[in-house]
Parts: C-alpha cells; sequence; structure tokens
C-alpha cells in the first residue's frame, strides 16, 4: 500500500513543495494547515508519518503531537526553525520520532522519512511476544499492553523497551543502548536516551519514582529487570 504522509504546516508554499517533492518519491500526502485539522486528518485519515511543524496558527505542535500520539501509531517528525537543544528534547519527550530544523534540504527530509519508514517495517518483522510479568511486548504487531491493557509506545520507545527485555537481567550501557536504538555514535551532551526512558518509567512502572522494571546503575546504565 502507498504510504500516506500528513504535512502539518501553515505556510502554504512550503507545504506544497514538500507534497510535490515526496508525490515524486511516490508518497501520498495531505495538507493540514493547523493544529486541530492535523488532529482530526490523523484520526480519520491515519498516515503513517506527519510531518509536523512546531509553529501553528492555533495549537502549538507540541500539543498536536501530545493527541496525535495518544491515538496513533505514526512516526512524527518534528519540522522547526527552533534549532535549541531543549526544544528538541520537549520534542522527543512528547513523542517525536525525529527532529528536522529549518532551513533543510528536502532530499534530507525524505531520507529521514524513509530511515523511520524503514525502522518501523523491521519491527513488523514476526517474532514472539516478549513476556514479563504483566507487561507483554509483540513485535509483529508493534504493540505493547500492561495489564492485559494496550500501552501507546512511540516508535523509539518501543525500540528501547523491545532492546531493554531482550536483555533482561543485563547491564546495558548508555552507549549501547544509543547506538542500538538510534542507530549513531553516542553524545556525552545528549539528554535523548534519559527523557525516553523517563517516558517509557511513567508508562510501564507503578511508581514511576521508584522503578523497579527498568532500574538505573549511576554511571553504567540500566538493566531491565521486569
Amino acid at each position: 500500500m502507498t504510504t500516506k504522509v500528513l504535512v502539518v504546516e501553515d505556510e502554504r508554499d512550503i507545504a506544497r513543495s514538500l507534497c510535490y517533492a515526496l508525490e515524486k518519491e511516490g508518497f501520498l500526502t495531505r495538507i493540514a494547515s493547523d493544529g486541530q485539522t492535523a488532529i482530526a486528518e490523523g484520526r480519520a485519515w491515519r498516515p503513517d508519518v506527519v510531518l509536523l511543524d512546531l509553529i501553528l496558527p492555533d495549537i502549538d505542535g507540541l500539543s498536536v503531537c501530545r493527541s496525535l500520539r495518544k491515538e496513533s501509531a505514526a512516526a512524527i517528525i518534528m519540522v522547526t526553525a527552533r534549532t535549541a537543544e531543549v526544544d528538541r528534547v520537549v520534542g522527543l519527550e512528547v513523542g517525536a520520532d525525529d527532529y528536522v530544523t529549518k532551513p533543510f534540504s528536502i532530499r534530507e527530509l525524505i531520507a529521514r522519512v524513509r530511515a523511520v519508514l524503514r525502522r518501523m517495517q523491521d519491527l513488523e518483522v514476526a517474532e514472539s511476544a516478549l513476556v514479563s510479568g504483566d507487561l507483554e511486548l509483540h513485535g509483529d504487531s508493534r504493540k505493547v499492553f500492561l495489564q492485559g491493557r494496550r500501552v501507546d509506545l512511540t516508535l523509539k520507545e518501543f525500540e528501547l523497551l523491545k532492546t531493554l527485555m531482550n536483555h533482561k537481567g543485563r547491564v546495558l550501557s548508555r552507549e549501547f543502548l544509543y547506538e542500538t536504538v538510534w542507530g549513531e555514535p553516542f553524545a556525552v551532551e545528549t539528554r535523548t536516551l534519559d527523557v525516553h526512558i523517563h517516558s517509557l518509567r511513567e508508562k510501564i512502572e507503578k511508581n514511576p519514582e521508584a522503578p523497579v522494571r527498568i532500574v538505573t546503575l549511576r554511571g553504567v546504565g540500566y538493566r531491565f529487570e521486569g
């Protein structure tokens, strides 16, 4: 099936240029020029990828990202002129899977889209469910259940949890986790891994402030206890 990309951008010329380039590459596109429309399209059209501008005329992009993430498994790529590290971290914390700053080349953006789709497809390869107590991770459907209830995770959160569960009881260094999940060299100054660990704990730990599933070994890394 044709991959569907929702372009959330209030500058019409930019939105049309993005759609034109994406459609030349075989993608099916739609434009949402404001946050409310983006949320409605995400619910009704069910895109595979959302290119989400951070600054919108009604609802800010971070709020749109939160809303989409509650009911959509689409890959969300933030597209914004903001370059501060705090903006990037907040974007990832609320559920974005990648972050591109303006100005960017169309070629780079399409490469990012294809990369995030490849990661999603890799996760769809059938495999046995990983089960730890009342927590279940299904790689074939990219779904996680806690006490029988669906837990909505971002693509990166899913990959991170899968990596941890696959190495249950073993101490995994921050470098190993970052390079395995993000596919790039670990940078000491980045908070990306910390943000995703925190988010995972919020979703699967009974008490995120005193985690018993994902345990921190200070100065070393993390261990999944189950």
